[in-house]
């Protein structure tokens, strides 16, 4: 199509993703995130994506001396972040303040200034930290709720905003052809990739099929990888519409294929809301 080479780098970078939002979102919905297959999806995707980020980091982010610092900051939290977490919780958990929602959210905000000052890509810190303190978080269900609501429902919202108003309609309308040569190749290439190595440890066809599909999606760090492009001039404005329309794409039709279709109906079990789910301290006291 004649794009460069770091364009088409950076176009191959996003179209990699998988949509950890998508996935993320149907396991809790139909309730497979309480089941092995379910785990074993979340678990591939969170793997993919942060590889991807890596990545990114490693073919487009400079390396200086400000590279050095954030690395630095980085390998110290990972010793001392769960610890200080720990503390706050112990002594201001369930105070009225909320102190340990703001806990997590400056330490999101800061390092993703810092990531973002050393030419990094932001969202690598929340990744890892995600990981540091997910033993942490788990221990409290209602607090792991209460972070998906602001989530969800408030700052996810502002991105997509944010990465949707630059998607030029224009563009997706004159080149049809790309973004459907974008679009094909980005789940063509993901299913041939997938499927023979699912078919190795699953036998149910629908299992095998629903894992490769929502394998397929992509949506988060697609976008999140076009928008670095765009914003550190790697690629067009153009280009950057038809990356995000592909990515969107496939966000939208794989998953609807495989819900519709290929289910796998006999691991389910009825999901729990969220505003339904008992905390586990209150279960233990009625125990």
């Amino acid at each position: 199509m004649g794009w460069g080479l770091e364009a088409s780098l950076l176009c191959g970078i996003a179209l990699s993703t998988t949509s950890m939002a998508v996935v993320y979102a149907v396991m809790l919905e139909y309730g497979f995130n309480k089941t092995d297959f379910g785990k074993g999806i979340l678990g591939a995707c969170f793997v993919n994506d942060l590889v991807t980020v890596i990545a990114l980091g490693l073919i487009f982010a400079p390396f200086t001396y400000r590279t050095i610092l954030f690395i630095a900051v980085t390998i110290l939290l990972i010793f001392t972040l769960r610890p200080m977490t720990d503390f706050i919780v112990k002594r201001f958990a369930y105070k009225t303040a909320a102190i340990r929602a703001k806990w997590v959210l400056f330490i999101l905000l800061s390092m993703g200034v810092l990531a973002l000052w050393s030419g990094s890509e932001p969202v690598l810190p929340a990744y890892v930290f995600g990981m540091i303190l997910a033993k942490t978080m788990e221990e409290d269900g209602h607090f792991v709720r209460r972070l998906r609501t602001l989530t969800i429902g408030f700052l996810t919202p502002l991105y997509f905003l944010r990465a949707g108003a630059l998607v030029s309609i224009p563009a997706l309308i004159a080149m049809p052809s790309i973004f459907l040569a974008l679009f094909g190749s980005k789940v063509v290439t993901k299913i041939f990739g997938l499927y023979p190595a699912i078919h190795r440890f699953r036998e149910d066809t629908k299992e095998k099929w629903y894992y490769t599909l929502l394998m397929s999606t992509g949506l988060t760090f697609g976008t999140i990888s076009a928008l670095y492009g765009l914003t550190h001039d790697i690629i067009t404005k153009e280009q950057y519409s038809f990356i995000v329309g592909a990515v969107i794409a496939s966000a939208v039709i794989p998953t609807l294929i495989a819900n519709r279709y290929f289910l796998p109906s006999h691991l389910l079990e009825a999901p729990i809301l969220d505003d339904q789910a008992p905390d586990e301290k209150d279960i233990t006291n009625k125990l």
